[in-house]
């Protein structure tokens, strides 16, 4: 909070405040503050006491008006729902109660929360279905490490691309492993421990590790998939253990936001969603990263680390094999440290070069039959994936919406202009790769490109209550900017098509956390659609109506989301809204 501008936060800093957050709270928990504002809060605890509410990217604390205490309030991992209430509460009067802002978040007390846990952590402790082997030869990383002396490694590109792995896999954006993202394989995990030296790839806090799955729960066959049958037993006996307690432990946390311009309520939406994305993910032993409290570094030896790898990444005539090692470096980076992804949107140049070189190669590179390459499409799958990761809980930086909204939004509009391609795009070409490769290449690329358009959106509604200068950079005014793209249509429908696939009936296998983080950003996007843009909103009811009314249920969707996901209940809560708007509207 202290290196953000004011007009970031849901209210102006207040003095004091930062002043006691500064002297009370650690480094890690001080750096990831996100939000504060004045707020009567209501609890099982506390009446109608006018206090502070501090929002970090783990939940919520609460410190009197004068700070003296820091209070837990409530830990993400334990809420439920968060609504805004449209109410007039009593105990207000005058303008603070017509401009209040009533924001309800229901969460599952602590007793219970700790039940589910216990219910989810027994047999083995593995994640997801995974040997420890497999575990540790995934989580080798093979990306050039830049030590605190910053000298990177040299590797052979010509080597390094013959490793691709060209079979599609099913996944988000948000893995922190390249050997996980398809784009290589590595024969043998190193045999020293990860050094200690500070590097870029240091977190300033320590991850919060989800429950674990049981293992023999999720036991899958040789594809990787749990058997339809057993998985719906499992997944309602999950279910069923799980709601009944929450029934008998859900509490309430009320907060009355009282200052007019508060944008607490969409700072809380994005933290959860935030939170919820990142702790599905590292329920799969492939996406935890690779130690844990790894020391941190500080703002400066992050900015000069980044800034030297900037200058090569900007130097004339770089090579291809050097740009791609240098932005699988940029993209692992970011995975793990939350100030390089700060830092990454206060030096612009790098991200217009991005978009600049995503331009170049996948629209304006193409051969001359007018087909893509194998090396066009990892080149902007890696583009794609690093500038995704860039947005991830980067909502404080003023410096992000003062780039972005720069000009009129000319380098977002650039941007979302440059991530959208025609998924039915000819891939015929003479020679290898072969044209199945090509087509996984691209299918790795949309699910990719929506999750980076995911992330735009998530911009769209953050900004949606921002003051005049900002607000054009609205969920409507993203979709308006790529209405006119020749293949928009075409990509928005690959997008239904594919929820269609992973919800119907006919695929019976139960959703790894990677894919349901993909299931849930393609839901929110089709929603996006319906609710923000009459034309789009027209196309897929027109040409998806009926795969959506014979092969996507709700109760469908339940089987294939396990509840121990955090993500899933949310998901739900998407897929019977598109229903509706798309269905039965």
């Amino acid at each position: 909070m202290a290196r953000t501008d004011s007009r970031t936060l849901s209210h102006p800093r207040n003095i004091k405040l930062d002043s006691f957050l500064r002297r009370n709270t650690d480094r890690a928990l001080y750096e990831r503050i996100r939000a504060c504002d004045p707020c009567v809060v209501v609890s099982e605890t506390i009446n109608k006491v006018y206090m502070h509410v501090v929002l970090t990217d783990e939940g919520l604390y609460v410190t009197e008006f004068a700070p003296r205490t820091l209070t837990v309030a409530v830990s993400f991992r334990r809420v439920r729902d968060i609504e805004l209430v449209h109410d007039l509460p009593d105990f207000l009067s005058g303008k603070a109660r017509e401009c209040c802002q009533h924001i309800r978040i229901i969460y599952v007390t602590e007793n219970t929360a700790g039940k589910v846990q216990d219910w989810l952590s027994r047999g083995k402790k593995e994640a997801l279905p995974s040997s420890s082997t497999s575990f540790q030869k995934n989580s080798y990383c093979p990306s050039i490490t830049r030590t605190f002396e910053g000298y990177p490694t040299q590797r052979n590109y010509s080597e390094h691309r013959k490793e691709v792995n060209l079979l599609k896999p099913t996944r988000s954006v948000s893995c922190p492993n390249p050997e996980t993202l398809g784009l290589v394989r590595v024969p043998h995990p190193p045999t020293q421990p990860p050094s200690t030296a500070p590097s870029l790839y240091s977190s300033t806090s320590s991850p919060t590790l989800p429950p674990s799955v049981s293992e023999q729960n999720l036991r899958t066959t040789g594809s990787g998939q749990v058997p339809g049958r057993i998985s719906s037993v499992l997944s309602h006996l999950l279910r069923r253990d799980i709601v009944n307690n929450e029934e008998e432990g859900e509490a309430e946390l009320h907060l009355y936001a009282v200052s007019q311009t508060s944008r607490l309520y969409l700072h809380l939406q994005s933290s959860w969603n935030s939170f919820m994305i990142r702790s599905t993910l590292l329920l799969d032993p492939l996406y935890r990263p690779r130690s844990i409290g790894s020391p941190a570094i500080s703002w400066e030896r992050t900015g000069h680390l980044f800034s030297q790898l900037s200058s090569e990444l900007l130097q004339d005539e770089i090579s291809v094999e050097t740009l791609y090692l240098l932005l699988q470096e940029l993209r692992t980076a970011a995975q793990h440290n939350i100030t390089l992804r700060r830092v990454f949107w206060r030096s612009s140049e790098v991200c217009i070069f991005l978009v600049q070189t995503l331009e170049d190669s996948l629209h304006n590179c193409q051969s001359p039959s007018g087909v893509y390459t194998a090396d066009q499409l990892l080149l902007s799958i890696l583009i794609i994936q690093t500038l995704s990761v860039m947005f991830r809980e980067t909502e404080i930086e003023a410096a992000r919406i003062d780039l972005l909204s720069a000009k009129k939004g000319a380098l977002a509009s650039r941007m979302l202009m440059a991530l959208i391609c025609d998924p039915k795009i000819k891939t015929h070409t003479q020679g290898t790769p072969t044209d199945s490769n090509l087509q996984a290449l691209l299918s790795e690329y949309l699910d990719d490109a929506c999750s980076l358009l995911f992330e735009l959106l998530v911009l769209g509604h953050e900004t949606s209550r921002c003051s005049s200068a900002e607000n054009f950079l609205s969920v409507g005014w993203i979709l308006q900017v790529l209405q006119p793209h020749p293949h928009l249509l075409s990509f928005i429908g690959y997008q239904a098509q594919q929820v269609v696939l992973v919800l119907s009936e006919l695929q019976e296998s139960i959703l790894r956390p990677l894919q349901s983080v993909l299931l849930y950003q393609r839901c929110c996007l089709l929603l996006d659609c319906l609710q923000y843009n009459s034309q789009l909103a027209q196309y897929l009811r027109s040409h998806f109506r009926e795969e959506f009314r014979y092969f996507v249920k709700p109760s469908g969707a339940q089987e294939k989301l396990l509840p121990c996901y955090p993500i899933s209940k949310p998901t739900l809560r998407q897929v019977e809204h598109i229903l509706k708007l798309m269905v039965h509207k």
